[in-house]
């Protein structure tokens, strides 16, 4: 019995160790791409807490625009005294004629049901969905400028691992090159200042890396508040892919915006249109008054109703309208130059964006044929090196040279994916 609860102790034991083992590799395989930072910097950014805002307050605008469809209801109370009223000039024996009193008093109800004023109801219900519509666009195109500074970061963090790995191969270089010449001065064939000079030049090689990892870290720790996760070393930054990108800005979300504050234009003429209708609608009036309003010569306190059909057509609007459809002309004029000049802004920085990568591209071809010739040379000087032809300054040298023209490619393949996302961006077709 001993033995059976022994195995399955050590069964429960393997299956534990291998959950912490699999939980380990997945934490130490952790990659991000820039479209996760992109989307998980949007839902951290605390703007993009007011969509939610924006969604409630467009609803509830439209719901009570809605609503004027809905039949109107009033409580009404008079108290009045008049100068004087009306009376019967004929008097008649043995006949009490009432006369009707100079103070009235009057408390009634009224619902009324619009009937023509359902197209101006739906004409604002439009108006309101059109303005939700564009705060929720408006927001948009606040959010969007938060790609490029993560985008700015993301590229930075990969620039300098690149440096940092580049960093280490100059490092090793080095290193074997002072191993060599230890040897070589041990026979005689080479000065200890040779070796010297080379672990001088080591210690600076070791001191740019911890230059290289503090502007790494400090990179990382930016994202890592953009996004709202810290990054730890085990999370890599996964190199995007180039891809080639149209002039078209269609995809733009000020685009949108145009359209929709173009829409707004045309829902206020036709609103505008509406509301100089004549109106007509059905009402319904019942209370009490003294003496009653459908009977003045009923003195007592009493209950009365009236109901049909009422027209209500305000002339005055018309006084106006002409310059209201004027003010559209010009709101609409306003949107047109907005949208012309963010278009011819927008064009030329496609175009900057355009330049910038055809002259990025032919950098990089020259980059690897002087990388080729570079190394060709430090490598005959590492041997020259060895056989005390050069000195520790020249084959230095020929290191450096080499590092620089690999830092050369470095940044500029780096810049070359930075401004072709920055061209995704400008047009708006990058994810």
């Amino acid at each position: 019995m001993s033995t059976i609860n022994s195995r399955i102790r050590f069964i429960f034991f393997l299956s534990g160790a291998c959950a912490l083992f699999c939980h380990s590799v997945s934490a130490q395989e952790r990659r991000l791409t820039l479209a996760e930072c992109q989307q998980l910097a949007l839902e951290h950014y605390p703007l993009n807490k007011q969509r939610e805002l924006v969604a409630k307050s467009g609803a509830y605008s439209v719901a009570n625009a809605s609503r004027g469809s809905l039949p109107a209801i009033g409580i009404f109370g008079q108290a009045s005294y008049q100068s004087d009223v009306t009376r019967i000039p004929i008097s008649l024996p043995g006949v009490d004629i009432p006369e009707v009193p100079k103070e009235q008093f009057r408390i009634y109800g009224e619902l009324n049901q619009p009937l023509t004023d359902l197209v101006t109801v739906r004409r604002q219900r439009a108006l309101e969905e059109i303005n939700a519509n564009i705060q929720s666009q408006s927001l948009e195109v606040e959010l969007y400028s938060l790609r490029d500074r993560v985008n700015q970061l993301f590229f930075g963090v990969l620039l300098l691992d690149a440096q940092i790995a580049q960093n280490n191969l100059v490092r090793k270089d080095l290193q074997s090159a002072m191993e060599k010449a230890k040897i070589s001065a041990e026979f005689g064939t080479a000065l200890l200042t040779a070796v010297d000079k080379l672990k001088a030049e080591l210690l600076r090689i070791e001191q740019r890396a911890l230059e290289l990892n503090a502007t790494r870290q400090a990179y990382r720790d930016m994202l890592g508040s953009f996004i709202g996760q810290r990054l730890s070393e085990n999370d890599q930054l996964v190199r995007p892919e180039y891809v080639d990108y149209t002039s078209d800005v269609s995809a733009r979300p000020e685009m949108r915006l145009f359209n929709y504050e173009g829409q707004r234009i045309a829902a206020r003429e036709k609103l505008l249109s509406a509301r100089n209708l004549p109106k007509f609608s059905l009402f319904l009036q019942a209370g009490f008054g003294q003496p009653s309003p459908v009977n003045m010569l009923e003195d007592d306190f009493s209950s009365y109703y009236i109901g049909g059909l009422r027209l209500h057509w305000p002339l005055s609007s018309f006084y106006t309208s002409s310059n209201e459809r004027q003010m559209l002309v010009i709101n609409q004029s306003m949107i047109d130059l907005r949208k012309e000049t963010f278009l011819f802004n927008t064009q030329l920085e496609v175009t900057r964006h355009e330049r910038e990568i055809e002259k990025l591209r032919s950098l990089i071809n020259r980059d690897d044929e002087i990388i080729a010739l570079r190394t060709s040379i430090k490598q005959t000087a590492s041997v020259q090196l060895q056989n005390g032809v050069i000195t520790a300054n020249d084959f230095i040298a020929e290191v450096n040279a080499e590092d620089q023209a690999r830092q050369a490619k470095l940044l500029h393949e780096i810049q070359l994916l930075m401004t072709a996302r920055a061209l995704g961006s400008t047009t708006g077709q990058a994810p």
